[in-house]
């Protein structure tokens, strides 16, 4: 019996050990890590320089508080992101997930509201369908209805805007007014929301699981960026997926010419080796706040050294395998390995994605674009189909969680042609047994 309930009622294999892309359970059955974990292992497990450095900072000290000290780990990590992220992104704050990331983002945008004289400004817009995390701050942004509604009485839900989804519009996304239509979306948000009410707005550079690796149309991020100055709202760009060279760049948001105001990190930056994330922020937003009284805001491992000689590790072995690169030419590739198998299984309605972070979108009618009957749960037997075959893949669905199945393929950036090869060789099995499964069920 485990004594564990977060998995449902389910019982999954016991984890042995993970080597690069692969992990082995205690029979001795080996699984290639196609979506590394929740798109977190991005420089591969059990990294020899990472866990060097690990236990190089475990003989000096594991814990040291934020109020008592400063640590040479955070202040060299903090170092190191604020030299890779854009000019003036010069302040770091460190968490231990990206669910503490977006909360401190959110509350910094409203602090920096009151220290500068505009506190009637409290509204955080988002998107929908998106994911920002699931404390209650960050599920208030959250565009995700089976996530967010048992807790409906105790949120203040955020404003939305539609999520630029010109696949399923019928726009064209390589056309400037395509991201435009949507971007002026948010402008029109604000104007009925009242200009001197909205703080910021937050967005998924390249969508994660909410949307499926949803690349925004063309010309949609620097009409973003243009709509927040004409407001003066701020712009946060929820990284905590994209961010740590998942997309080919360092940061997602580095793809387009829309500078954010605050950065937020998880996920790839302590590339489960540790708990730990991190929200960067320019430095004309951190003064007037500081100046107020200080940031009142707060986590217990806020800054852990352990954590942060991890992640210091983890960005050099970025830089070191230039696994930016590797992300971007292998995504590519990946892709086209994905649209080889669209054309072969008529169930993939849509391929996309930016480097390493891609998906496929399943339907019954590729050119009606509708989606699979719900009660297939496509997004959910898929995946069990493919982990039975030693695959490990990521789903969600993108059509405001309740339908439209999706499966997030994103291994580690570490990936060769070799591991794509087992990666399409183990998702065509896959889906081809579904499609057998499903026979005579989709009209």
């Amino acid at each position: 019996m485990s004594h564990l309930f977060y998995q449902g009622r389910g019982r999954k294999p016991v984890l042995d050990q993970a080597r690069g892309v692969y992990m082995w359970d205690q029979d001795g059955n080996r699984y290639l890590d196609g979506s590394s974990g929740a798109m977190v292992c991005n420089i591969g497990h059990s990294n020899p320089n990472v866990l060097a450095a690990m236990q190089r900072q475990m003989e000096k000290s594991t814990f040291g508080y934020r109020l008592h000290f400063e640590t040479e780990a955070s202040e060299k990590l903090a170092s190191k992101l604020a030299g890779l992220a854009p000019e003036g992104l010069n302040k770091v704050f460190f968490v231990s997930g990206g669910s503490e990331a977006v909360e401190s983002a959110l509350k910094l945008a409203r602090q920096y509201m009151n220290a500068t004289g505009q506190g009637s400004r409290w509204k955080m817009i988002s998107r929908r369908p998106s994911y920002h995390g699931s404390t209650l701050g960050a599920l208030a942004v959250t565009g995700y209805t089976p996530l967010s509604a048992p807790f409906e009485p105790m949120l203040r839900q955020m404003p939305k805007i539609p999520a630029p989804r010109a696949y399923l519009d019928g726009l064209d996304p390589e056309v400037p007014e395509t991201g435009h239509h949507y971007a002026d979306m948010l402008a029109a948000k604000i104007e009925a929301e009242g200009p001197e009410t909205v703080a910021a707005f937050i967005v998924e550079p390249v969508g994660g699981a909410s949307t499926g690796a949803l690349v925004p149309p063309v010309g949609y991020m620097e009409r973003i960026r243009e709509i927040c100055d004409r407001y003066g709202i701020l712009m946060i760009a929820d990284e905590v997926m994209t961010g740590a060279g998942r997309t080919g760049r360092f940061l997602g948001s580095d793809h387009w010419n829309a500078r954010p105001d605050i950065i937020v990190m998880s996920k790839g930056l302590g590339a489960g080796y540790v708990p730990l994330g991190a929200m960067i922020v320019d430095d004309r937003l951190v003064e007037p706040v500081l100046d107020a009284g200080g940031f009142a805001h707060g986590y217990t491992y806020a800054g852990n050294p352990l954590a942060c000689a991890a992640g210091l590790a983890v960005v050099e072995e970025i830089e070191a395998q230039d696994l930016c690169a590797n992300a971007a030419r292998m995504g590519a590739r990946l892709q086209a390995r994905l649209h080889g198998l669209m054309q072969k299984h008529a169930i993939i309605g849509d391929v996309r994605g930016k480097g390493l972070l891609t998906a496929f979108e399943l339907m019954a009618d590729r050119d009606r674009k509708s989606p699979l009957p719900k009660g297939l749960n496509a997004y959910q037997r898929l995946v069990d189909i493919a982990y039975g075959k030693g695959l490990i893949v990521y789903s969600r669905r993108t059509r405001d969680g309740v339908e439209g199945d999706h499966i997030l393929v994103c291994p580690p950036l570490i990936v060769t042609d070799a591991h794509l090869d087992e990666i399409i060789e183990g998702l065509d099995g896959s889906l081809s047994q579904f499609a057998d499964e499903i026979a005579g069920k989709v009209g």
